[in-house]
């Protein structure tokens, strides 16, 4: 689609001319007429002053926060209603400013065809925000919420839309330039067409459409509105694929409906393969070999890779560099119809035939899709050899060739023999495969890590600084300590002899890899984690994934196969390294220290699987804090590790309601109780955009293990199932509490829990003999029962009590603490004859609430509450018993 041309007002003057011209050429004229020091300074300060003089038109006039900001910034102003009140306003002794409200009134196009200065009153209160005089404008100005910017339009048809638009731009304070430059700062396109759309993409200038000066105008009241803003622009991006209609050859079904609802979600439309109305069709290179028709001369034919790299930058890419082309080589083709197969048998032609396929074939090596196995493969970095540690040339081992990249020219370099040992061939694959991860290694950094991180990415950065650390970690000092092993395995096998030592190399490094790799391990399933959740949350990065993970040097591998490739090397070097332990001999010096070596590796292993443990360890710890809330703080300590979560119901009215979930965490010294909240506050977002799910529980006491005085293992009855009980003693309490439970969930098994919980118990009070804790105990002897648990009296009952207590916390004027209240009821208990000590036995036996505390007071408003509830329960109750 054709450019927008250029446009004329009622004036003669171009609209899309440089609005900039007019202001520079006053700048550079005034710039000229001061000069420090000359002649032109005393005319200067001779000459009159001209004062500003501000007229409110109608509704300006009446607007108090406009007078306030006129006469911060000392302007002297009148108020008028009508313009033929003033006469005349052109004046020597003063410029006048005209202040409109409304840019579609009579009076203001009056005053553009006087050619008088126009503002609004956003203006005003800018300049007096900022402490800036007015500014000079050759154009009505209404408001600053473009100002600086530069704008150029494309692909605009109808005048009056584009006339429009351009006006708005003007009265925002933005400058249009027809031309597009780099100076431009916007393009606002109405088609994904022309070569204005090519260059701003190139030069990632932001491409918006028209409803974003619309919108931008509709907020043109608003002072501290800025039309730039990235999330303001962003509502109104041109998406990829806007006016596009894709089809998509070759595909599987799954990737071809995710890549439909992909067109979709970037602006674009999908139609059935064949469809004329296409204006691209996306092909599968790797599987689609020709094309099942011969496409139209508008259709679009092209790669897979620019559908994903559209989305990548957020901008529809050229098609020139991405058009599908038949695999075959064309001169192949062409020899191959040159020689004709169906002339009669001739061992000559066939001959001439074989050598000139050969020929081909051997050029067409070099292509980025290089075979699995050639004959040729010593070491040369084809796709099998980088991506496999365990792939070992067995054509070069066998003819006992030396690797091409150990053959580089070296001073001390000495022919090698035809045949060598069993050594040389273990070290030979060890070298080998420490190339190939140190190629890996440089493939993920050069790949995946350095294009993320690249300043100035097209469409903005892809993921955040703290995400990218989170997947990449210590990958680039991982490689900088194997490049030095890789290099000096090189040097040994350049040189090599019997006496080299192989296992000084592995001890050198030994302190760096142990530094180096915990890191990385310890954090790759959060690793693989952010990848999975950013691809999955991040079209963009979904796509950079996309294109680079069908690059040859990925070898059709994902960037989480990848990654995986630190945690397998350290293992895979130590059976490498017992392999060249076998075969060396007892008197070679390299013996013991491949012993030494052999030893190093297995402690960077131990200490990195420990230290992994306790990570998990910490991260549990956290994830136990931010999903209970209320959390005591001190929970967190360094000894303190999480032992077993389980889930429960109460069975007592002891720490909450009866029938309520709660959920247990056993730690190695402590037992945290939660119940399930209620009511479920927002989740949290982090500054760095990651949104933390609510917290599900809330906290209701942490007990020392060493308050559980026993353990009580319910028989399994009919009207009892799967039940425990704790005997415990508080510190504040005199005497022992009884909290019974049961579980919910089938892992793990009552008897391993109890036998869990009171081994840890045992080690908490030191005591051998954690089988005594544990006591069996009948379901009646304790009043325990679990038949009710699920009935739907039981569930009525529970639904009534809760409801009462929200309406009595309703209709309760003042919110009397818990010690308060306590203190009144031991008074009232002391004044009836009851002696304190059993007042405060009577309240450690039920549960202090608001709701029991309020049931004393007579109010007849919750007495009445009290008797319809009632009233209810009975009557619920006997419906129940009816069903029954």
């Amino acid at each position: 689609m054709a450019d927008s041309s250029t446009l004329f007002s009622e004036t003669g003057r171009s609209l899309l001319t440089d609005s900039s011209v007019l202001d520079s050429k006053i700048i550079e004229a005034s710039k000229e007429n001061v000069v420090p020091g000359s002649a032109l300074d005393v005319e200067a300060e001779e000459m009159p002053q001209i004062e500003t003089r501000v007229v409110l038109v109608r509704e300006a006039g009446k607007h108090e926060e406009l007078l306030k900001a006129l006469e911060e910034i000392k302007v002297p102003y009148i108020k008028t209603d009508t313009i033929e009140e003033l006469g005349d306003s052109d004046s020597p002794e003063f410029e006048t400013v005209f202040v409109v409200s409304d840019f579609q009134d009579s009076i203001f196009n009056n005053l553009c065809k006087a050619d008088c200065r126009v503002i609004g009153p956003p203006v005003v209160l800018h300049c007096a925000h900022k402490g800036k005089p007015l500014p000079f404008s050759c154009r009505p100005l209404y408001c600053a919420s473009m100002l600086n910017l530069v704008l150029c339009f494309t692909g605009f048809r109808k005048k009056d839309e584009l006339v429009k638009l351009v006006t708005l731009v003007h009265h925002m304070g933005g400058i249009i330039r027809r031309d597009f430059s780099s100076k431009v700062t916007h393009l606002v396109a109405n088609s994904t067409h022309g070569d204005k759309f090519r260059i701003a993409v190139s030069l990632g200038t932001p491409i918006v459409k028209a409803e974003w000066i619309y919108k931008a105008w509709e907020k043109r009241n608003e002072s501290d509105f800025c039309a730039a803003d990235d999330d303001f622009r962003n509502q109104f991006k041109v998406p990829p694929f806007q006016d596009c209609m894709l089809s998509f050859l070759g595909f599987s079904d799954d990737e071809k409906a995710s890549m439909e609802e992909m067109t979709e979600m970037q602006g674009g439309h999908y139609l059935p393969v064949g469809d004329e109305r296409c204006t691209h069709l996306v092909v599968e290179e790797s599987s689609v070999k020709d094309l099942p028709f011969e496409p139209l001369k508008n259709l679009y034919v092209v790669k897979q890779e620019w559908f994903w790299g559209s989305i990548q930058m957020d901008a529809r890419a050229g098609e020139s560099m991405y058009l599908f082309e038949k695999s075959e080589s064309p001169g192949l083709k062409k020899s191959v119809s040159l020689l004709s197969l169906s002339t009669p048998n001739s061992n000559r032609k066939r001959r001439r035939l074989k050598e000139t396929l050969a020929q081909l074939t051997r050029e067409t090596d070099l292509s980025p899709f290089p075979p699995r196995k050639r004959p040729s493969a010593e070491h040369s970095l084809s796709i099998g050899s980088l991506l496999d540690i365990s792939n070992t040339p067995e054509s070069s081992t066998a003819n006992g060739e030396t690797p091409k990249s150990c053959a580089r020219p070296s001073k001390n370099s000495t022919p090698l023999p035809l045949k060598q040992s069993a050594r040389w061939q273990v070290a030979k694959e060890l070298y080998q495969t420490e190339s190939n991860y140190v190629d890996i290694l440089t493939t993920i950094i050069q790949l995946f890590q350095v294009p993320l991180e690249k300043e100035g990415q097209l469409g903005g950065p892809i993921l955040a600084q703290e995400e990218i650390k989170t997947i990449f970690g210590s990958i680039p000092d991982i490689l900088d300590v194997h490049t030095k092993i890789k290099e000096d395995l090189e040097d040994l096998m350049v040189n090599w002899t019997e006496s080299k030592s192989i296992g000084d190399i592995i001890l050198k490094y030994s302190k760096d890899l142990l530094k180096t790799y915990p890191p990385f391990v310890n954090f790759f399933e959060m690793s693989k984690e952010t990848i999975t959740r950013c691809e999955k949350q991040k079209p963009r990065f979904h796509a950079f994934l996309k294109i680079n993970q069908a690059k040859p040097e990925c070898g059709r591998q994902s960037l989480a196969e990848l990654l995986i490739r630190p945690v397998q090397r350290l293992p895979s070097v130590a059976l490498l390294l017992n392999d060249i332990k076998k075969h060396t001999t007892e008197d070679n010096p390299d013996k013991v220290t491949l012993e030494r070596a052999i030893e190093s590796l297995k402690e960077v292993m131990t200490h990195i699987n420990e230290d992994k443990r306790k990570t998990e360890a910490q991260r549990q710890f956290f994830d136990v804090v931010y999903e209970v809330d209320g959390c005591p703080a001190n929970l967190l300590s360094s000894h303190r590790s999480l032992v077993q979560r389980l889930e429960t119901v109460a069975l007592g009215d002891d720490l909450c309601d009866r029938g309520e979930q709660v959920t247990l965490f056993l730690f190695n010294d402590c037992l945290e109780i939660a119940r399930k909240r209620h009511k479920v506050i927002g989740a949290f977002k982090s500054p760095h955009g990651h949104t933390r799910p609510p917290a599900s529980l809330k906290h209701v006491v942490l007990m020392p293990l060493s308050q559980i005085k026993k353990v009580l293992d319910i028989r399994e009855t009919e009207d009892c199932h799967k039940a425990f009980a704790l005997v415990v003693r508080p510190p504040t309490e005199p005497n022992n509490k009884l909290l019974s439970f049961q579980m919910t969930t089938e892992e793990p098994p009552k008897e391993d829990w109890l036998k869990m919980l009171c081994r840890h118990v045992a080690n908490t009070i030191c005591k051998a003999d954690a089988e005594n804790l544990i006591y069996i105990a009948d379901p009646d002897s304790v009043e325990v029962n679990t038949k009710d648990m699920d009935s739907t009296l039981s569930r009525a009952s529970r639904a009534i009590k809760k409801t009462s207590k929200k309406v009595t916390r309703a209709f309760s004027f003042s919110k009397t603490p818990k010690r308060a209240l306590r203190r009144a009821l031991m008074s009232h208990s002391a004044t009836e004859g009851r002696s304190p000590s059993s007042a405060n036995e009577s309240y450690i036996g039920s549960r202090l609430t608001s709701t029991s505390s309020l049931a004393g007071i007579p109010s007849p408003s919750l007495v009445s509450l009290t008797s319809v509830f009632e009233k209810r329960s009975h009557t619920l109750s006997r419906s129940t018993t009816h069903l029954i």
